[in-house]
């Protein structure tokens, strides 16, 4: 049906700009027939466009002339798996087997997760895979990849021998794409090409009697992915690839190959970033398709979360370090002019301000009809959002920088000479807990345990009815960043360079990763990961489970605040004067 081409891409007369060019000849003569070609062509460049990852290809452009039509492609230099078994004439060693692979989970546990709906590659095979000069592997040719709907019956495609049997019923789901990728292994660890034998028949020609030198463990993993019937298998790519990481660290392999193939430093680019005219130091905060953010150049800017488009800008007299918050249709942040303003999301114009005594770098948090939020004054506030006056204030006996956090009845702050306390909201404190330096750490408060970090080097998790110390865990210097927690786990960074997770009920270390540089922002967790930056400017996409890297990229300016992930997207602001949205 067609040839794929390597080209130059002139608009860059300058450089040697190389890209693929797939070319599809549509010689049907039935017109039905020439039209589902085409469709079918339209749907590979509309599922590419949609995906930014590292092993797949980018998309540049997509046209049609006459009779043919053409996909614009990034070039990946190096060959595909088939041509390295060819010149190998034997099969392939089961390092390189294994690290391959477990990028190729990887990329389809992405695939897998993709939203609004999964797409299933429903083609994968040793010719569809390309090993590029640093030894990576690329999934390249989505020609039959198709977005997966529950119980939704496809056409009987794929590829003979690498294909389930339940995809030749025309029911491709995840699960589809795990055998094919077991099958993809069997054929390069043995050196036999299944379309040549019967189908389905792997476990008539186990792997270890063709290739003795392959482990044990390695071959039940494949054996797991390849059984008949899809409930036998690894039911999503990320526990075959956890499969793959255990055989690796069980023999070995894992200290003698690059498992790095989770690291992909600048693999995620700029969905669109927009330049403030000073540095962004706290937080941005999504509300409806809408990007909230405060910013050192003393405005408050507004941006559709989908393309970065300027909405409105609010001034102030001071800047704004805080993360904003939405309540009722309007938008609540505090200023270094000692003021906290409720600002319209509609116009960008103010509804109504609350004058504290000094600046306010508290993140507001609204709770029942009312706003709590921090002073550099030495008070925590709470204003009452239908008269706009102060309902209470407490003294917190120096400046309050964390974001208070409002659990049940009681909203828990800290100050910068290390006092923490727990206040009703009546405005009466409960209790009061007293660390050795500054908790500038915004708390977090689940099951009944409070969590936070003090620049004296501890993280602290107490009890939040008596302030009773639960456990205390040792940092090797102090921080700012604000905990994040998912099931049992709380994730948090320090100046030391590392961010830790811990087991939230005993403060067991589960794993730390060493970053470049003092971690100065917040983690967040989504999806399995853990996202966080730092002072030389880098975000981190850490898993969550074992702390090894995803990926990072790298800004010009510390970042400070927490990002937010909403829609498999992530959104923060830089010292460099930017706002980011990437891919998640």
């Amino acid at each position: 049906m067609g040839s794929v081409y390597r080209a130059r891409d002139l608009h860059f007369p300058n450089v040697m700009k190389l890209v693929a060019v797939k070319e599809m000849i549509n010689n049907a003569p039935d017109p039905l027939v020439r039209q589902t070609i085409v469709q079918n062509f339209e749907r590979e460049a509309n599922i590419l466009v949609t995906l930014n990852h590292t092993a797949i290809p980018q998309i540049y452009d997509f046209f049609s002339r006459d009779d043919r039509s053409y996909l614009v492609l990034e070039f990946i230099q190096g060959k595909d798996l088939e041509a390295v078994l060819t010149e190998a004439n034997a099969p392939l060693q089961e390092e390189r087997v294994i690290a391959w692979a477990i990028e190729l989970c990887d990329v389809l546990e992405f695939l897998h997760s993709h939203k609004p709906e999964p797409i299933i590659f429903r083609d994968m095979k040793p010719s569809n895979v390309m090993i590029n000069p640093q030894g990576r592997s690329i999934l390249v040719d989505f020609g039959i990849a198709k977005n997966f709907r529950t119980g939704q019956k496809g056409t009987m495609i794929g590829t003979e021998g690498y294909s389930p049997p339940e995809q030749y019923r025309g029911d491709a789901t995840p699960v589809a794409d795990i055998y094919a990728l077991g099958a993809t292994l069997h054929h390069v660890l043995t050196n036999r090409d299944p379309r040549l034998e019967a189908p389905f028949s792997f476990s008539e020609r186990p792997i270890r009697s063709i290739n003795p030198r392959i482990s044990l463990e390695l071959e039940t993993v494949i054996n797991t992915s390849l059984q008949y019937d899809p409930a036998d298998r690894f039911q999503n790519a990320g526990d075959m690839k956890d499969a793959l990481l255990s055989v690796a660290k069980k023999t070995g392999a894992l200290t003698r190959i690059s498992v790095s193939p989770l690291i992909k430093e600048q693999a995620v680019k700029p969905i669109w970033t927009f330049k403030c005219e000073d540095e962004i130091r706290g937080s941005v905060c999504y509300d409806n398709g809408k990007i909230y953010c405060g910013c050192y150049d003393n405005n408050l800017y507004s941006l559709d979360a989908s393309s970065g488009e300027f909405l409105w800008k609010f001034p102030t007299q001071g800047g704004l370090v805080g993360k904003p918050v939405v309540d009722e249709g309007l938008v609540f942040i505090g200023s270094e002019d000692k003021n906290l303003y409720a600002v319209s999301i509609r116009t960008g114009k103010q509804s109504w301000s609350f004058q504290a005594d000094a600046p306010i770098r508290s993140s507001p948090k609204i709770a029942e009809q009312h706003v709590f939020f921090g002073s550099d004054d030495g008070y925590l506030y709470a204003v009452n959002l239908l008269s706009n006056r102060l309902a209470w204030r407490v003294d917190g006996g120096s400046p309050i920088r964390t974001s208070p956090f409002i659990s049940k009845d009681f909203a828990f702050a800290g100050s910068e000479l290390g006092d923490f306390f727990s206040v009703d909201f009546r405005g009466q404190v409960k209790w009061r807990f007293k660390a050795k330096r500054a908790i500038t750490s915004s708390p977090l408060v689940e099951d009944g345990i409070v969590f936070f970090a003090s620049l004296d080097s501890q993280f602290y998790a107490l009890d939040a009815k008596s302030g009773w110390i639960v456990w205390r865990f040792r940092m090797g210097k102090g921080s700012i960043s604000s905990p994040a927690k998912s099931d049992f786990n709380i994730v948090f960074g320090s100046a030391d360079n590392h961010i830790y997770c811990l087991e939230a009920n005993s403060s067991k270390e589960i794993w730390k990763f060493r970053a470049d540089h003092q971690v100065s922002g917040s983690p967040a967790i989504y999806n399995n990961a853990v996202y966080c930056g730092t002072a030389d400017g880098t975000m981190y996409c850490i898993e969550l489970k074992n702390g090894q890297m995803r990926w990072k990229f790298s800004t010009d300016g510390p970042i400070t605040g927490a990002p937010v992930i909403v829609n498999n997207i992530i959104y923060f602001g830089s010292g460099d004067h930017l706002i980011y949205a990437l891919y998640a």
